[in-house]
């Protein structure tokens, strides 16, 4: 099943009226009918099958069962626009977000804010490095690993070199 929004989700999710949960609310931008329950699960949480169930009773989601049309081939330069179009520093800064609300530390929850309230790229971008920083020290290694790996899939590719020198400062105590 390739869950998908109804009118009455996006309509939803512009008013923002706290009719639902910030979890809802990510689960609802992320089911485009494209994505399966199985790779939600994936990308959000063990959570997410219960939070579809109930987003779909409550009229916000339709199960998409029928399968894509067949596409024509695809070509490496295909491959890489696509790319290209996924990386963006809104995603990056969302994820984060994200993560960051997941931290019970409190510098989590002061870098969140931070982020949020980041205005313009290269501020974003220092929010985004400083949150990074952060989650490293208050996180589990291997979280602040993953963590730092999807934003090297996520943020777009002229901003990379300043994750990689930000992975070679060293550490503050």
């Amino acid at each position: 099943m390739q869950p998908r929004k109804t009118d009455q989700a996006r309509q939803a999710l512009s008013i923002r009226d706290g009719s639902l949960t910030l979890r809802e609310r990510r689960v609802l931008i992320l089911c485009d009918g494209q994505r399966s329950v199985e790779e939600l699960t994936s990308m959000l949480g063990p959570e997410t099958p219960s939070h579809i169930r109930r987003l779909r009773d409550a009229g916000y989601l339709v199960a998409v069962v029928e399968a894509p049309p067949p596409q024509a081939p695809v070509s490496a330069a295909d491959t890489v626009a696509a790319s290209a179009r996924r990386r963006s520093l809104v995603a990056a800064k969302l994820y984060l977000l994200g993560m960051l609300e997941l931290q019970r530390h409190p510098d989590a929850a002061w870098h969140r804010d931070r982020l949020q309230a980041a205005q313009g790229d290269e501020d974003t971008l220092v929010q985004l490095l400083a949150a990074l920083h952060c989650l490293r020290q208050a996180a589990s290694p291997t979280l602040a690993q993953r963590v730092r790996e999807r934003l090297t899939e996520v943020l777009p590719e002229p901003y990379l070199p300043a994750l990689q020198q930000a992975d070679a400062a060293p550490a503050v105590a």
